[in-house]
């Protein structure tokens, strides 16, 4: 029996009321206070720690 590796969806809600869905779970760069995450399309983005009121796992 193999077993796929699959990876979580994680939805980060913004302080401004923004909802986006990440494919995998974000990760923050200490040093600059950024969180890097996939979109659902695959798409890289970036977000200033600031700006995330919480991140939760879909």
């Amino acid at each position: 029996m193999i077993a796929a590796g699959c990876s979580s969806d994680y939805v980060i809600s913004t302080n401004d009321g923004h909802m986006m869905t990440t494919h995998g779970k974000p990760e923050k760069d200490k040093s600059t206070g950024l969180i890097s995450y996939k979109d659902t399309d695959g798409n890289v983005h970036q977000i200033h720690q600031s700006d995330v009121k919480e991140i939760v796992e879909k």
